[in-house]
């Protein structure tokens, strides 16, 4: 079934190529597609394209297929061309002629955009949840080990002394500027675009505010033609925000493979949470870690991946937009499951103590000595250079204390204040206004 097709049918080819694997991707769309039409259908009641006994009964049938998809019983048929023919093919076939009426005053154009932010709009709430834990674990980890030092490196290379309670904090101060870029993508996709139609509006007098009401969004997309240039937009924006997070987990799963390795013996993990090797039955491999940084950097890829498909595209819609939704779609499930593994082996790092004790780490306090002779009296350039000149001579032999205390330093890590700084963010979203489209579905119908 398609919803445009007239008195002759495509050549199998052609609609092989044209489809694609649009319809394996309106899977992740499906009860967002039921859910917009839920809405839909009221407005067209409430503007008289259907009776209340017409409204009553799609209504019935939608639900039922939104428990179907929450079941897992939902398909894409084969012959049925996206998820929105689906839907509209079950209602025609189980309630008759008014299933026919679903699709009045709007285009798969919009009913695509609808579904598209409705889901990274969910997504986006669900991925800033696991952020939120990932943070206060790092948070944790970093009080729980702020007095045990760390090597600092700078071009890899040993610079000055850190800590464990400076590393993990760096790592959750990070995640407040990502939780930055995901509210700016949920604010973008918390805009309403149904009833652009296919991009120019519609004769039939649509309630858009009705539906913005209905479905939880903060406003509308109000010009018709800008609604539907929000395609692949909302998306890059979106990929965005999923590839800061993705940075941020990369960088911190390159340290924990860098600081597993026996070199540096820094950290480790209890032996189940590590693989071996088929003939050295020493190693303690950090494969989850490496996989973390190997899907994170895919996943940093996917806002280029976008641009590039838009970056020639005219206003108006074009065909092009629909392989967005092939690697989009997943990225937000492969972004949560490296958040939760990096939450889950975080929770279990084991960190060595004493580590700078070894003499192989001395030179790390070349720049506390310096510092001390500067408080002392000296200039510091005359100061650099008398240390300069006994690490040469292999005289230099200074104190290891250390006495940080500025803000964000070993001894004052200001980790209250990031976490000031992530309560600020996380203020700024509004979940309650979007739940509130699931009233739609009736007190027997599941929430998603």
């Amino acid at each position: 079934m398609k919803l445009w097709q007239k008195n002759f049918d495509v050549h199998a080819e052609v609609e092989q190529f044209t489809t694609g694997r649009d319809r394996e991707s309106d899977l992740w769309l499906a009860r967002f597609d039921v859910l917009g039409s839920l809405a839909h259908t009221q407005m067209l009641q409430q503007i008289g394209l259907l009776t209340a006994s017409e409204l009553a009964t799609l209504q019935t049938g939608l639900r039922q297929i939104y428990r179907e998809i929450e079941a897992g019983e939902f398909r894409i048929e084969p012959g049925v061309e996206d998820v929105h023919s689906q839907v509209e093919l079950l209602l025609t076939q189980r309630l008759g002629e008014v299933g026919k009426k679903i699709h009045s005053g709007r285009s798969r154009n919009d009913q695509v955009l609808v579904d598209l932010k409705l889901f990274i709009r969910h997504e986006i709430k669900e991925l800033a949840g696991i952020v939120h834990q990932l943070f206060d674990l790092l948070i944790s980890q970093s009080e729980r080990y702020r007095h045990v030092l760390l090597p600092g490196y700078t071009h890899t290379q040993l610079a000055m002394p850190s800590s464990f309670g400076l590393w993990f904090a760096a790592y959750a101060e990070s995640l407040v500027d990502d939780l930055h870029l995901l509210q700016a993508a949920y604010r973008v996709a918390d805009q309403n675009p149904l009833g652009s139609a296919a991009g120019y509006g519609s004769s039939f007098p649509l309630d858009r505010q009705l539906t913005t009401d209905l479905l939880g969004f903060a406003t509308l997309n109000y010009n018709v033609v800008y609604a539907q240039m929000t395609r692949g937009k909302t998306e890059r924006v979106a990929a965005t925000a999923i590839a800061s997070l993705a940075a941020t987990l990369a960088k911190l799963a390159a340290d924990v493979c860098q600081y597993m390795c026996q070199n540096f013996d820094f950290i480790t993990f209890p032996k189940e949470l590590t693989t071996g090797s088929s003939i050295m039955p020493h190693k303690k491999n950090p494969d989850v870690f490496e996989l973390v940084r190997a899907r994170c950097n895919r996943l940093q890829a996917l806002p280029n991946e976008i641009t590039l498909v838009l970056v020639n595209l005219t206003s108006g819609y074009h065909r092009d937009l629909q392989l967005i939704k092939e690697n989009m779609l997943p990225a937000f499930a492969e972004i949560g499951q490296c958040l939760h593994m990096t939450h889950y082996m975080l929770g279990q790092v084991q960190v060595r103590e004493g580590i700078l004790n070894d003499d192989k780490y001395l030179y790390l306090f070349s720049v506390e000595e310096v510092n001390r002779r500067v408080l002392a009296g000296t200039t510091f350039r005359d100061a650099y250079r008398q240390v300069g000149l006994e690490i040469e001579e292999g005289r230099f032999d200074p104190p290891r204390s250390l006495a940080h205390t500025h803000v964000g330093s070993l001894g004052n890590l200001c980790n209250s204040e990031i976490a000031q700084k992530w309560a600020l963010v996380w203020e700024g979203f509004v979940f309650e206004r979007a739940q509130r489209m699931y009233q739609l579905l009736g007190e027997t119908v599941p929430a998603g």
